[in-house]
């Protein structure tokens, strides 16, 4: 394997955090700064031991125990990225979300057409676009739309800093596990958030581009059961864009999608969600807004139906520990937040 250590990434990580005013979050997992961390470089120019993500990720052992990072310098990556299930921490670093991008534009299967799936735990992703281009951007691409996902994330203790997810429909498979997405945007029209994962989305941006159908719909999730912990909260996030789109529609019968302290522009429709298969069955449903603000966070024409949670619930859901009871989020390497 072409795996080189260096000590001088986490000084390298320090600088940079000090010198932008950004906050380097160390691990609490008892282990030395300079002594656990791997990097490998990939760099389609060829100066680096790797020109294709994937063959980064394939050089690690398999159940791998300490944390690896692979630096992914500037380009257009055109590949299918996959971390399977037997290569945990793993720690993939672009170099900046706007120069480092990787694309594919499979399309129909939800499980195979995905530009990058994730089935390992303890994850950690930053400063990556994940494009898929089937009928991406819709201005250019004119192909029917159809499931054409860009991320697929299966794996336990994953999070995203500062990423993208670029698509019209099913953009984000937000599959099963336990996730946090911090200062990431994702753009869609249909279903562009979707899944049973057990989520919270803070700080994000939510890029509707729905202005050539009659409406869209951010959220499907698939909570299954009354007691199914899953849930989609978006916190502090910003909803914009064109067209007109609906908050959310229930792909489970159990869907729970909370909008917390969330601004949402003039493309939200009024009534806001939709039971879609499960009408007559709204009070299975926990789909819900907290001081959110914004033309569109009137709810006098909302659905009468959606869920009143109390203030109890609200913090239960949007407190981090939702999602962080047993504190993976700070046992995470080096992750600079702003």
């Amino acid at each position: 394997m072409a795996l080189h250590f260096f000590k001088s990434v986490a000084f390298l990580f320090l600088f940079y955090g000090l010198a932008s005013g950004r906050v380097l979050q160390l691990p609490s997992i008892g282990i030395s700064m300079f002594g656990f961390i791997q990097t490998i470089y990939v760099d389609q120019s060829g100066f680096a031991q790797f020109q294709k993500i994937q063959s980064a990720i394939d050089s690690i052992p398999s159940n791998n125990s300490h944390w690896i990072c692979i630096y992914i310098r500037p380009g257009l990556y055109k590949e299918q990225v996959t971390i399977p299930v037997d290569k945990p921490f793993i720690y993939l670093k672009g170099a900046d979300v706007k120069t480092t991008i990787v694309i594919w534009d499979a399309h129909e299967s939800i499980i195979t057409s995905s530009t990058f799936g994730s089935f390992a735990d303890n994850i950690v992703v930053e400063n990556l676009n994940f494009t898929n281009s089937y009928n991406y951007p819709p201005m250019i691409k004119k192909n029917p739309m159809k499931p054409a996902v860009a991320a697929l994330v299966s794996g336990d203790k994953t999070s995203f800093y500062g990423c993208a997810f670029s698509g019209l429909q099913d953009t984000l498979l937000d599959d099963d596990g336990k996730h946090y997405f911090k200062l990431c945007t994702i753009e869609g029209t249909m279903d562009f958030i979707f899944g049973g994962g057990q989520s919270i989305y803070e700080d994000c941006t939510i890029l509707v581009n729905a202005g050539s159908i009659a409406q869209g719909f951010i959220t499907a999730q698939g909570r299954e059961h009354p007691n199914d912990t899953s849930a989609f909260v978006f916190k502090n996030c910003k909803v914009i864009g064109t067209g007109k789109v609906l908050l959310g529609r229930a792909w489970r019968a159990y869907a729970r999608v909370l909008f917390y302290k969330t601004s949402l522009s003039n493309i939200i429709v009024p009534r806001g969600w939709d039971a879609w298969n499960f009408k007559g069955h709204e009070k299975q449903l926990s789909f819900s807004e907290a001081e959110c603000d914004g033309p569109g966070a009137d709810k006098l024409k909302r659905v009468k139906w959606e869920k009143k949670l109390s203030k109890d619930m609200v913090e239960s859901l949007t407190d981090l520990s939702f999602i962080n009871s047993d504190n993976w989020i700070n046992g995470q390497p080096f992750i600079l937040l702003n």
